[in-house]
């Protein structure tokens, strides 16, 4: 929460609701380019949204929980996602999602390091079945995984 917010953001912000912000009907595009400028929505920003617009926060933050592509929090600079569907899971992906987690020094809940590198979700699906287990990191997939490789694949991505 104690992530300072730069002014020039905030300036692009400003210009983004300038824009769009009396119109009707852009407050998804609104958080969108917001999310594409801050990299993910504060509190701050959404409170600004809502003095703009006019929209009330409660429907923004409505509007953000619902839609699973807004982050209240920061997000890491590689997403990884790792498959827990039916294939994935009979092949073992509890055991590379533990690696996972042991690997990027994950506890509990928490989903991102602390130095914003990584990001670790888990998705029901990648669609990948016959390469199960599946993780992906950002736009590529790596399958036929045992928990031996994903230190070898993280990696490449640090």
């Amino acid at each position: 929460m104690g992530e300072k917010i730069a002014e020039k953001d905030m300036v692009r912000l400003d210009e983004l609701l300038a824009d769009l912000g009396s119109q009707r009907g852009t407050l998804i595009p609104i958080l969108q380019k917001s999310q594409e400028i801050f990299g993910y929505l504060p509190r701050e920003v959404l409170v600004r949204i809502s003095e703009k617009t006019g929209s009330p926060l409660s429907r923004i933050y409505g509007v953000v929980t619902f839609y699973s592509q807004f982050h209240l929090k920061p997000r890491g600079r590689n997403i990884v996602r790792s498959c827990q569907g039916t294939a994935c899971h009979v092949r073992g992906a509890k055991g590379i999602l533990s690696e996972l987690k042991k690997e990027l020094g994950l506890e509990g809940e928490e989903a991102t390091t602390k130095d914003l590198g990584f990001t670790l979700e888990t998705v029901a699906c990648i669609g990948c079945c016959g390469l199960a287990p599946v993780i992906m990191v950002n736009d590529e997939t790596h399958g036929r995984l045992v928990p031996d490789s994903v230190k070898g694949i993280l990696d490449q991505y640090r």
